[in-house]
């Protein structure tokens, strides 16, 4: 298992306006990518780059094609929309997965322009939401790596560095337990004050109810109820959370901070996100 996933390879965020919430995006400090239109779907994404990782935000630009239920995600809320696995061989990882008992799709291929003419090809390979313990996720081979990443790209104007943990709320994270040992193998599981902590190789998956996510992420407001899993909080590493704190205060985006200097920029001002930035 742990040979067959390396880590969070991305995150996506589901958005009803693209090109407002790259402008939303930019303006918390991240650099984005040209857009990326999926090849034969009605959807479009940029891309937020670091070395080992990236945000992707996921919009639909043709309404009568195929968003693979975007549009019904979009008919509640914005926000983190699913958690991407990275696999350096599908059809591995789709073996592993099946040991372990579980059910994954066959490994389809996929393809996206970056515009103006760059085409990069992945393949992925997902799992029914009863297997991921309600939370969306699924694994991705890049099979064009290179051109994903230019001069540039990775660097970004708040200090941005990476994937830091990713917060589900939900009333019950024991649930989590054997679902997320199934995906990622029973060693990578810990659990502390009904917290679950997936350690995927790189980045942490956090299982948290209500109450919890407020004393993990104090400096920010959740008012989450739910009764599935939800994905609420994104939390990236910085180079200096000073430097973060004064790009925010420049562009004039509120946040807030807590004693160890973690900042949080609520909800609201990034697409339905709980944004935390931390050293």
């Amino acid at each position: 298992m742990a040979a067959s996933i390396a880590g969070i390879d991305h995150a996506i965020i589901g958005v009803r306006d693209l090109e407002k919430a790259r402008e939303v995006y930019e303006r918390l400090g991240f650099r984005a990518t040209p857009r990326g239109r999926h090849v034969g779907w009605g959807t479009a994404n940029y891309c937020l780059m670091f070395q080992d990782d990236y945000l992707e935000i996921l919009g639909i630009v043709d309404p009568a094609a195929e968003t693979n239920n975007l549009d019904h995600f979009l008919e509640s809320r914005e926000g983190l929309l699913s958690i991407v696995l990275r696999s350096f061989d599908a059809a591995a990882t789709r073996a592993a997965w099946v040991e372990a008992g579980l059910d994954p799709a066959d490994v389809k291929d996929l393809s996206r322009l970056l515009e103006p003419d760059t085409e990069l090809r992945f393949q992925n390979v997902t799992l029914k939401s009863d297997a991921t313990a309600d939370v969306p996720m699924f694994a991705c081979s890049h099979l064009t790596p290179e051109p994903m990443r230019q001069p540039g790209w990775t660097e970004h104007p708040n200090g941005a560095l990476g994937i830091h943990t990713i917060t589900a709320v939900t009333n019950d994270p024991a649930a989590a337990i054997e679902p997320m040992a199934r995906v990622f193998g029973s060693a990578k599981i810990t659990e502390t004050d009904n917290t679950l902590a997936v350690h995927t190789g790189r980045g942490v998956i956090l299982f948290a109810t209500p109450d919890d996510v407020d004393m993990l992420h104090p400096q920010l407001r959740s008012e989450l109820e739910t009764e599935q899993a939800t994905l609420a909080v994104l939390s990236v590493r910085v180079r200096d959370l000073a430097g973060t704190a004064a790009w925010l205060n420049k562009v004039g985006v509120p946040f807030s901070r807590e004693s160890s200097g973690m900042i949080g920029v609520d909800a609201a001002h990034a697409h339905g996100v709980m944004l935390e930035f931390t050293a």
